[in-house]
Parts: C-alpha cells; structure tokens; sequence
C-alpha cells in the first residue's frame, strides 16, 4: 500500500511540475529546486533523532506510557524523518501531504491503522481559498494545544504533559476558516472525533461505535503588538466506558515580552460522558508555562512547568496530580541544524511511576540529547 501511495503522490507532482516547464526554451537541465520554484510546490522536511535516558521504566502502574515520544530508557532514537509536500496558493485550489516514518509515528497514528510499523501520513488534504476564506478536507492536526507533532516548531525536545493526555493529535474531516483584515482567525470544522480516519474505528468498551461527529472551533487574534491568543474548543461522541460526549476547551496566550525573552501558557479542561463506567463520568484539566529565552545569537534556553490533573485516571490510568518542570538548551550552528540538551523532573501526588526493578515511586527524573536537521 505504501509503495503505491507514494508512486501516486510522485507521480502527480512530476505532472505538476512538468506542466509548468513544458514551454521552457533553456536547453540546460533544471534543478530540482528550480523545477519546485517555478511549479510553486513547496518540499520540506526533517530528520530527528535523540539519545534519551530515564530513570523510571518509562510507565505508570496502569501500564500506560508516562512519556510521549522520549519513551526509552536508555537508547539513540530516530523520531522522524519528516517529509511535506503542498502547493498553497493564496487563491484557488491547492493540497499538502505530508508523510512521517520513524518511532514517534507509531504514537500519533490514528486508531486502526496499524500504529506499530513507524510510518503514518500525519496530515493528507485539498484546499480551496478565496478572498479571506480557506476551505480544507482530508487529515489535519488539531487546533489545540501549545506544541505540536513536529519537533522543530516546538521549544523543548520532550513533549508536554498537555500535548500528550489532554488534547488530540489530528481529525479527519472538513474544516473552515476565515481572516479578518486585522489578523484575527476564525475556524469551524466537522470530523469523526479525536484520533481516528474512520468513525468505525472509535470503539467503545462495550463494543458500542462512536459514531457522531466532533465540531471544531477555533478563534486566534493579538489584542496587541505583544500579545497573541488562541483558542479552541471540540464537542462531540467519544468512546469510553460506552459512547458518551467528550467536551475540550484549549486555550494558548503568548507573551511577547522582548526581542530576546517569550513567554506562553496553555491551559485545557476536558471532560468525558460515560468514561469508566455508565453514568460515571470523568475530568481532566491542566496549565502549561513556558519561558524562552535567547541570550545570544545561536543559543537560547528554554524552562517549562506543568500540572495535570487526571482526577478520574481516565487519560493516564491512574487518578492522579501529575507535575513536570523540564530545562532546556539549544544551540543553531547554522539554520539547518538544531541540537538540544535537556533535563526533567516529573512527579505525581501518588506513587504512580513503576522503576525498572518493578517497584514503584513518585517521581522520575531523564536526560535526552536532540539532534535536528531540517532541509
């Protein structure tokens, strides 16, 4: 199936970009480069890799991972090879397909399709956009959340509690958006609910489909020249005990407080009807805080905290108040190139994270070295 998509996806833009060279009168060979410019098919990409080390075993006592992506013990790690392809013009139709192999695929990959073989198309859609409207359908990633999925975009190198437990990773489905003259963003979307292509896939325990579907909306402005503000909310059917409405409200402030010095929050409350049992419902919550600073040209460092609040154990199987505080330094040698070293500290309001000997503690601590390349 791979090999097939791919070839299909080559072989599009190979017409793409023929098309808009067929009138060429240059006799010399174009480079691949020149080809993209003139065809206005934008390719980009990424290589992550890592070294991580944890002092735990790397999962709670309800056997669920207590770490996102950095799940090693002690290991190198290929994360990703990141790979987009997308022609977006400002006006008419256009697509983006973006395809991800490596460990952390195995993570954000949609239920149902197989999620241990490292390889996921993390986002596939067309679009149309006219004036000030863009209309989208296919795969995407959702509007929530102060990190996302691609390492380079984010400040730390491990994942936040938040990213991981309390939001979704992607949808399917259609989705639609308008900017103002003044900047602000509004979004409205429909899709078959958090992390799945297909609504057949949302199972719950009782074998019941969640099949309804999610609404999407989402709002971003910058009442200053300093402050910018993004929100968004989801509603829809989840699976849980049986299928019960899952409700989620994300919000993300950012803090422009120098050239050199950003400041941002995130904060996030969810609940979800019929969680662990029939008429037993569950709640989640938690704040995320973040300081970048860039205290010379090539480096800068990074400190987040956290707390998450998972009072039902219903996203980390355990009922619990979890806290991480992380540090982080990266240097740019160049603009291809990223490195980042980092330490964490995570604990919880009970003994929660299981040790490599089997027994168990409240707390954890790790180390990871990040190496990122981007072309």
């Amino acid at each position: 199936m791979k090999p097939i998509f791919l070839a299909s996806l080559c072989a599009g833009l190979l017409v793409h970009v023929a098309a808009a060279h067929a009138e060429s009168d240059d006799a010399s060979a174009p480079t691949i480069g020149e080809i993209l410019d003139a065809s206005g098919v934008t390719l980009t990409g990424y290589v992550d890799t890592s070294f991580t080390y944890l002092s735990g075993a790397g999962g709670f006592t309800s056997d669920v991972p207590n770490r996102v992506f950095d799940r090693e013990r002690k290991s190198f790690n290929l994360h990703l090879v990141d790979v987009t392809a997308s022609y977006l013009p400002e006006d008419g139709f256009g697509g983006l397909v973006q395809l991800s192999a490596g460990s952390d695929a195995n993570v954000f990959a949609p239920l149902g399709t197989g999620a241990d073989d490292e390889f996921d198309v993390q986002e596939a859609f067309a679009q149309y956009a006219t004036g000030p409207f863009t209309f989208v359908g296919g795969k995407f990633v959702t509007l929530a959340g102060a990190e996302v999925i691609e390492s380079p975009a984010n400040l730390n190198f491990s994942r936040s509690i938040l990213f991981g437990y309390a939001i979704p990773f992607t949808h399917t489905g259609v989705r639609a958006s308008m900017e103002t003259a003044g900047g602000a963003k509004f979004t409205v979307g429909v899709n078959n609910g958090w992390d799945v292509l297909k609504e057949s896939a949302a199972v719950a325990a009782d074998g019941d489909v969640a099949d309804e579907k999610t609404l999407e909306l989402g709002a971003s402005f910058s009442p200053t020249d300093f402050i910018n503000v993004s929100a968004a909310a989801y509603t829809g059917n989840e699976p849980g005990a049986v299928v019960g409405r899952r409700d989620l409200v994300d919000v993300v402030v950012s803090y422009l407080f120098s050239d050199s010095l950003i400041f941002v929050v995130n904060g996030d409350w969810a609940q979800q009807e019929d969680a662990v049992a029939a008429g037993s419902d569950a709640e989640w919550k938690g704040v995320a805080g973040y300081a970048n600073y860039q205290f010379a040209e090539q480096w800068r460092a990074v400190l987040r905290g956290e707390w998450f609040d998972d009072e039902d154990g219903f996203r980390t199987g355990v009922a619990q108040e979890w806290k991480e505080v992380t540090a982080t330094l990266a240097y740019l040698p160049i603009d291809a190139v990223e490195i980042r070293a980092e330490t964490r500290y995570d604990w919880s309001d009970i003994d929660s994270f299981v040790d490599t000997d089997g027994s168990v503690d409240d707390s954890q601590y790790s180390v990871g070295l990040e190496a990122i390349y981007k072309f």
